[in-house]
């Protein structure tokens, strides 16, 4: 992506979320003035020569670093192909399969036949031809089809599950959908499908009925059908995805918005941190704890381990959409843990912290340690320094937890400033091993 899709990008994202980053031109060109001579003027008292090439090398070690230090198991975070968008092929979602194969079990009780395949309307505009894989009937009053989900190239927990729909005939007219085995029930309110019901969303259950009612209209059938979706391996394959912190028991939930899968689809990554929000505001937290990804979360739960499960978030490099959204719903104190690394970029205003999207400024850490006292050597390794592990490790070392303080001040106060307030934000910094480095508190 170049950067200025990427900077658009970023753009958009704070937008989605009411993030006003855009301070009036005379202010943010004085910040960006300050935190400039500030550096230089670190760098200079410590006598440092820093190479013009030496920005690239830092970026690209900085993401190994990065890329290293966090695992995001049991939530994947997507990381962007480098891959041209035409090389990579899409896929359907676990709705989209659902409706082909109730589509195809409809057909097989109303007519006897076994299609090999059916072709129903996505959301996204065009129609699609799902193979079926196996077919199967109870009697005269029901029947069963089945399909496997292709996920294309996207990493999705349910590539290649089996989606099973069963059709039995009803007393009236109508199409009435559940969830069998291996679809989740929804336990806790916050969700688009009601406590109690099946983790069938709103879109996917209007595609069955359309698929459905198409049969029996194009049939002439006379009564309505029940229509019972299962998912064999659903209940295994839901541990690897956020229904069990969501309240969705027993298995995983029949999703999709439009029918098909874009691989490394950041909108809908987006889409899951927003639900997890509104599980959170929904079951009565006032707080919530906000990481990067699985490392930094397992560290965060055994720090806080008083907040309920459904408390804590990964929110990927999504800092500005996610603290947005927070305060959207009511959300009274988010809590930061994570690394140095990303945080740093915080502290510097970056709402969007991947690597590719703000590299860290090792000119802005070494001001960042000039004012927290570290003397002029130290400074002015900082501003050589190629990682943010580096700048951990020199400052531990030296024993300034100032330095932490401060880095952490700093991001609280910047997130505050993205939403125009109206909450308390704290930071936790921590290391890769998940020592606590620093700790701040700001109420905006």
């Amino acid at each position: 992506m170049s950067e200025g899709r990427a900077d658009n990008r970023a753009g958009r994202d704070r937008r989605d979320a009411g993030v006003n980053d855009k301070a009036d031109p005379p202010e943010k060109e004085e910040i960006e003035r300050s935190c400039t001579r500030r550096a230089v003027e670190a760098v200079a008292r410590a006598g440092a020569e820093t190479e013009a090439n030496a920005v690239k090398a830092r970026a690209v070690a900085e993401a190994k670093a990065e890329a290293e230090a966090e695992v995001k198991a049991p939530l994947h975070v997507p990381e962007h192909s480098t891959a041209p968008a035409a090389a990579l092929r899409r896929g359907y979602t676990t709705g989209a399969c659902a409706a082909a194969a109730a589509k195809g079990a409809a057909l097989l009780l109303i007519t006897g036949e076994r299609f090999a395949a059916v072709e129903i309307d996505l959301p996204a505009g065009f129609r699609h031809t799902f193979e079926l894989t196996d077919w199967w009937s109870e009697g005269e009053d029901s029947a069963a089809c089945a399909t496997v989900k292709d996920a294309g190239d996207d990493p999705d927990a349910t590539h290649q599950a089996r989606i099973e729909a069963a059709v039995s005939w009803l007393d009236h007219p109508g199409v009435e959908i559940d969830g069998g085995r291996g679809v989740g029930r929804v336990t806790k309110p916050g969700l688009p499908v009601p406590v109690g019901a099946a983790a069938i969303n709103p879109v996917p259950r209007r595609m069955i009925l359309e698929a459905v009612s198409g049969v029996l209209e194009e049939h002439g059938a006379a009564r309505g059908l029940r229509v019972v979706i299962s998912v064999p391996e659903g209940e295994r394959i839901a541990q690897r995805t956020l229904n069990p912190r969501l309240g969705i028991i027993g298995g995983i939930s029949i999703l999709g918005t439009k029918g098909v899968v874009t691989p490394f689809d950041t909108e809908a990554y987006k889409a899951s941190v927003v639900q997890a929000i509104s599980v959170a505001a929904a079951t009565g937290n006032g707080q919530i704890v906000l990481t990067t990804g699985g490392s930094s979360e397992k560290y965060a739960l055994g720090m806080f381990a008083e907040l309920p499960e459904e408390a804590f978030i990964q929110m990927g490099e999504y800092v500005g959409f996610s603290l947005g959204h927070a305060k959207a719903y009511g959300i009274r104190k988010v809590t930061f843990v994570g690394m140095a690394g990303k945080f740093s970029k915080v502290a510097q205003g970056a709402m969007l912290i991947h690597s590719r999207n703000a590299p860290v400024d090792f000119g802005f850490l070494a001001a960042v340690a000039a004012d927290a006292g570290a003397d002029n050597q130290q400074v002015r390794e900082i501003a050589a320094a190629n990682t943010a592990s580096q700048v951990v490790d020199m400052m531990t070392e030296a024993g300034n937890s100032v330095f932490f303080e401060q880095l952490c001040r700093l991001a609280c106060e910047q997130s505050l400033k993205a939403i125009n307030g109206g909450m308390t934000v704290r930071m936790v910094l921590i290391t890769m091993k998940g020592r606590v480095l620093g700790r701040a508190e700001v109420c905006g």
